[in-house]
């Protein structure tokens, strides 16, 4: 489509040479004699340039100028002035009444086309841009909000997992209590070396379910922010060997074997010295359920990069494709340490260190088995 100039000019004879000039190239040209007839026809018609006389009987080109720049609908159409002074301050107030340029008469054919052409094209090109810059508008706009549905639909199932895991909780520690408090009474009681096995295995069941209701409740609190952590110094080296006494005095059948190498100086920490110990002792139970024949794991303590740095590496089978992949996810396809087990056990820790800014890595330990490594602020003494 041909673009449309509008000349404003009180004399005929410049109208005329300008429309000649302008006839050389494919332009849509219009005519205003005087500045108020310039506004009226700019109401009714649309124009890519005008050029403008400064000069004009009634309301001359500043006038005019000013006019348009004040009218959003007009205010972006690029205005070229035509004058016969060539003095500093004329050419001064029409740019400061929003011109873009000017041409002094008699008109340069070529100056006239080559300013013309310029202007056109960069009207042109800011158009393109404003163009761009809408549809970018709009397809973020649109990504967003779908980002927003994804991250409500997210949230939504996130606090479904949250209340499952709580009722699940809650509605198997009541009858379970039951359980052990009765199986404890039977082993109290004559019983054989069958009947004896079979309460065994009653107990360990019983204590597993209990390992996971607990694990439930712990990381309901965290995820709702139920939980209300008691942050003081404690001895890192204690809360290790707290953890591995308790695990211990739970598992007195354990034939897993714990080997714990803690620095001379002791490192203090300031956590949550109950949300710590259950960290450490969720990593030791499950090395337990997992280990080889000749179950074994190390914990380590040392410093690494500014951070006390607390390593177990057991010698089980390691961790699974599908544990890897999905290691701090809630309900995932493999237990977090190896290839079986509730998919709680990492989420639990996770979230726990998540409340002490600290980090974990876990990985296979080359032919070792399973490694993981959490780092936590030391406080110096």
């Amino acid at each position: 489509m041909a673009e449309k100039i509008l000349i404003v000019d009180d004399v005929s004879k410049n109208i005329q040479i300008l429309g000649n000039i302008l006839s050389q190239k494919d332009y849509q040209i219009a005519y205003a004699q005087n500045g108020q007839q310039a506004i009226d026809i700019c109401k009714v018609q649309e124009f890519d340039l005008i050029l403008l006389d400064i000069m004009m009987p009634g309301l001359d080109g500043y006038g005019v100028c000013t006019e348009l720049k004040k009218n959003p609908k007009t205010d972006d159409i690029p205005i070229i002035f035509l004058t016969a002074k060539a003095d500093m301050d004329s050419i001064i107030k029409g740019f400061e009444t929003g011109g873009q340029d000017y041409i002094t008469k008699p008109f340069n054919a070529a100056e006239l086309l080559a300013r013309v052409h310029n202007h056109l094209l960069i009207k042109r090109q800011r158009e393109q841009l404003k163009e761009m810059n809408d549809n970018l508008e709009d397809r973020v706009k649109e990504r967003t909000n779908q980002l927003e549905k994804a991250n409500h639909k997210l949230e939504v199932l996130d606090q479904a997992k949250t209340n499952f895991l709580s009722v699940i909780s809650h509605e198997i520690r009541t009858p379970l209590n039951g359980v052990i408090g009765i199986t404890e009474l039977l082993t109290q009681t004559n019983i054989d070396k069958d009947q004896e096995g079979y309460l065994e295995n009653l107990k360990e069941v019983s204590k597993r379910l209990m390992r996971f209701s607990e694990t439930a409740l712990l990381i309901t609190s965290l995820k709702i922010d139920n939980y209300k952590p008691e942050i003081l110094p404690v001895s890192l080296s204690n809360l290790i060997s707290d953890s591995v006494s308790l695990f211990q005095k739970n598992n007195s059948n354990s034939k897993l074997k714990i080997i714990t190498r803690l620095p001379e100086d002791d490192l203090l920490v300031v956590v949550d010295s109950d949300l710590i110990r259950t960290c450490f002792l969720m990593i030791i139970e499950n090395s337990h359920r997992f280990v080889n024949i000749n179950p074994e794991l190390d914990i380590s303590l040392s410093l690494e990069d500014n951070k006390a740095s607390i390593k177990f590496i057991d010698n089980g089978p390691g961790f699974s494709e599908t544990a890897l992949a999905n290691l701090f996810d809630l309900f995932s396809a493999g237990d977090f340490l190896h290839s079986e087990g509730t998919g709680l056990g990492l989420a639990a820790v996770k979230l726990a260190l998540d409340v002490h800014e600290a980090s974990i890595k876990i990985e296979n330990d080359g032919l070792k088995g399973a490694k993981i490594v959490i780092s936590l602020d030391y406080k110096t003494n």
